[in-house]
């Protein structure tokens, strides 16, 4: 059975004024879209045609890992964030904080670096809030359509660094997509990830 395009967790102008319907439209319902059904126009009769997406995400090479990567990512990027209405944004609690603090010093030191690795990333990707094998927490940046669930790390958070998350918005300032994205964080769905 063909791969859906998984409806977005909130109405499309949830997010606003952070981040606009329009954007949503774009970012969601034309790209993320458009990556869904490439998906399945590359896979169809292939033995991965019925997996589901994250096994594909693993499985797959070449264009098919490009969309199936950047269908995951998005998803999971439209499950980081959460109406600022509905308590999206504010800060971490609990186990999450303390492994914050611990890693980085303190939320606002984890804040300062997460700013910094997304400012310096070069060009399009996403930047990552994931938790090592070890349980150590960490942060890494990937290029393109790259993305953690091929390797041993356990994504917490994500921002995607595509124009097309912000460019309506903001056009380019990037930093005012970060303001933004930190008004939206849906920190209960980060800490329920943690291991």
């Amino acid at each position: 059975m063909p791969l859906e395009l998984a409806a977005l967790p909130y109405d499309r102008t949830a997010l606003e004024p952070h981040l606009s319907g329009d954007t949503l439209d774009q970012h969601h319902g034309h790209l993320q879209r458009a990556h869904i059904e490439r998906l399945n126009a590359l896979l169809a009769g292939s033995e991965l045609a019925d997996a589901p997406l994250e096994i594909i995400v693993r499985k797959a090479q070449g264009a098919a890992f490009d969309h199936a990567a950047q269908a995951w990512n998005n998803a999971f990027y439209w499950h980081s964030l959460k109406p600022a209405a509905a308590g999206g944004g504010g800060e971490p609690k609990g186990r999450l904080a303390e492994a914050l603090s611990r890693q980085f010093g303190d939320v606002a030191a984890f804040r300062r670096r997460f700013e910094a690795l997304a400012l310096a990333t070069f060009g399009a990707g996403w930047v990552w809030l994931l938790q090592r094998p070890d349980g150590r927490i960490a942060l890494a940046a990937t290029a393109n359509a790259a993305t953690p669930i091929t390797g041993q790390d356990t994504p917490l958070l994500a921002i995607s660094l595509w124009e097309h998350a912000w460019y309506l918005d903001y056009r380019d300032n990037r930093r005012k997509y970060l303001d933004a994205f930190w008004q939206l964080v849906n920190w209960d769905a980060v800490a329920a990830r943690l291991r």
